[in-house]
């Protein structure tokens, strides 16, 4: 049987790595629209292949230039957009869709033959011998109710990852865009992650858990179900988070205790001085009184709101609110702090 070699696709880091060039907005416009019309004739000029030793099912929807290796198995209701790569031994089950230029890395499963869909954006890459969009692990689930999982655009999902759908039919598991998990993650039924999150080796979120945008996990961590993880925050390795961490904080510990501001990660993100000066003085405030028998919670964050001067920073009134969210109804309140009173 003759061998055949699929093409890769060019490292998204690569294009970083190159020097800057300078256009004018005419230029750069005109360059933009070339482009993108050259790369729309390469992909109807592309064929589509299918190696011998694979099974496509004759209802299966594939798209122009679709690449299917050795082994692979395209289920009778799946969709397939141009342009998608399927490694030896991927398959593609149940009522599933992908979108453009989407890889499944060697061994990857994407979809189960369950009520319900999986739908998969654009650009995303599924790494070797991950299981996506397939049934979940919660008991509740009764067997032949629908149940769903999108998932956005340019994701990287890296091996050994799962990703299961939510567990019943009014529920959706979802997952944003420009997110890196990395390798031997688990995101469970009915989560909700947002954009441009990253997810380090074995961050295991249980069901039903919120991670909002721009968060980052270190490595082997774990997410009590219902959970929320607030924008801009930081969970260090091995924590344990049974309750919301809230917005541009840091959390660390076998029970995830607030450790201050994820102040790194807040200049990387181009947080202005002034923005990060007025929350360490507003964290202060509420989490490390220098009497702290002398308010209470409520009081600090009160007084914190309704200061002069830290009232009209937007960074202070969204942290606010995503402390008084974390103790609204069926909610779990927040990860304590060493200087937190309790009250």
């Amino acid at each position: 049987m003759k061998s055949v070699l699929l093409k890769i696709r060019q490292p998204i880091s690569y294009a970083a790595s190159l020097p800057p060039r300078r256009f004018s907005t005419a230029s750069a416009l005109s360059a933009a629209s070339s482009a993108t019309k050259a790369a729309a004739a390469a992909e109807e000029e592309t064929p589509t292949f299918v190696h011998p030793s694979s099974v496509v099912h004759p209802n299966a929807v594939i798209g122009q230039g679709v690449l299917i290796g050795p082994f692979c198995t395209v289920g009778s209701s799946a969709k397939l957009g141009n342009g998608c790569q399927l490694h030896p031994g991927s398959h593609v089950f149940g009522n599933t869709q992908l979108g453009k230029q989407c890889v499944l890395m060697t061994g990857a499963v994407v979809g189960d033959d369950l009520p319900g869909r999986t739908v998969i954006g654009h650009d995303n890459v599924i790494g070797h011998h991950s299981v996506i969009g397939i049934k979940c692990q919660d008991m509740k689930y009764k067997l032949g109710d629908e149940c769903f999982l999108e998932i956005g655009d340019n994701n990287e999902i890296r091996e050994h990852t799962s990703i299961h759908r939510s567990s019943k039919s009014s529920d959706r598991t979802v997952i944003g865009d420009n997110n890196l998990i990395m390798g031997s993650c688990h995101i469970a039924h009915d989560c909700n992650i947002g954009n441009n999150n990253i997810f380090a080796n074995n961050t295991l979120l249980a069901g039903h858990v919120t991670v909002e945008d721009y968060t980052h996990t270190a490595g082997a961590i774990v997410v009590h179900q219902f959970c929320h993880i607030g924008s801009f925050s930081f969970i260090g390795g091995g924590s344990v988070v049974s309750q919301d961490v809230p917005r541009y904080t840091m959390v660390a510990g076998e029970r995830a205790q607030l450790r201050g501001l994820n102040l790194e990660g807040l200049r990387r993100r181009g947080f202005s001085a002034m923005e990060i000066k007025s929350l360490r003085v507003a964290y202060r405030k509420i989490f490390m009184p220098a009497d702290a028998n002398s308010l209470g919670f409520e009081e600090r964050l009160c007084e914190v709101e309704q200061d002069e001067d830290l009232g009209k920073v937007n960074v202070v009134h969204l942290m606010s609110q995503s402390l008084r969210g974390s103790f609204a109804e069926n909610r779990r309140g927040i990860c304590k702090s060493r200087h937190w009173n309790g009250s």
